[in-house]
């Protein structure tokens, strides 16, 4: 089993930045993928950023991030972090950090772990 929490999120203005951590434990040898994800209200949950185990870690964002956000791990500490710039109003949602791909990592039905989630709000 593993347990994955996340932190960071808050209430921002527009064009600010906000940097989101996720930290995974429990199964320490363990070697997985983890992403980023999103649900806004009445919405579904959106795929937002991808980071593989791979040595050159594999990354894929979402049209929508891709150019503001950036997502990185540090592996020997499992944790993952999504440092989020040039914020606007409608990013903000509650963020998912998931671990462990079985499939499309752009799925969540592919991720076997996920966090209670952290709320961003971006004010106008």
């Amino acid at each position: 089993q593993v347990q994955v929490v996340e932190s960071g999120g808050g209430l921002v203005q527009a064009a600010d930045s906000l940097t989101l951590s996720c930290v995974a434990s429990g199964r320490a040898r363990m070697r997985y993928s983890m992403s980023w994800f999103r649900q806004a209200p009445g919405t579904e949950r959106e795929f937002v950023a991808f980071i593989s185990w791979d040595g050159d870690y594999s990354i894929d964002y979402a049209p929508s991030v891709r150019g503001r956000f950036t997502i990185s791990r540090d592996s020997a500490k499992h944790t993952m972090f999504l440092q989020m710039n040039s914020l606007k109003p409608e990013d903000t949602a509650t963020y998912y950090c998931a671990a462990y791909t079985s499939g499309n990592h752009k799925q969540t039905s592919a991720w076997h772990y996920w966090g209670q989630g952290t709320q961003v709000t971006v004010s106008s």
